[in-house]
């Protein structure tokens, strides 16, 4: 069904905006909240433009950039706060996986956790 890279959501320092995938809208309204503040609290914080990809074997990836001129942009401050997210969103970035791998990928949920 879906090639290629697929974005889930994203937010801009520049823009002070956040984007939701219409594709996922169906997620529920908890979820969706939890990755607006995510991403909107990295955006205050770091700077730039931060978005949640998902990669064509379904894994999430957090990509970072920033403009040429943004001199505010906190390069090291924005490893240490992905690996933070990392850490302290890990259950919900798994599911978040689960969740593609199984409704966009056509993958199979096990009952051990485990899916595909």
């Amino acid at each position: 069904m879906y090639q290629g890279e697929v974005v889930l959501c994203g937010s801009s320092a520049y823009t002070k905006k956040f984007y939701l995938n219409e594709d996922f809208l169906n997620l529920p309204e908890q979820v969706q909240d939890e990755l607006k503040i995510l991403c909107v609290l990295y955006t205050e914080d770091v700077g730039g433009i931060l978005q949640l990809v998902f990669d064509e074997e379904g894994n999430l990836n957090l990509r970072t950039e920033c403009q040429e001129s943004d001199y505010a942009y906190d390069e090291i401050g924005s490893v240490l706060k992905i690996k933070q997210l990392r850490q302290e969103k890990h259950e919900l970035l798994e599911a978040l996986e689960m969740f593609y791998k199984v409704f966009f990928l056509g993958g199979k949920y096990e009952e051990d956790g485990e899916c595909c």
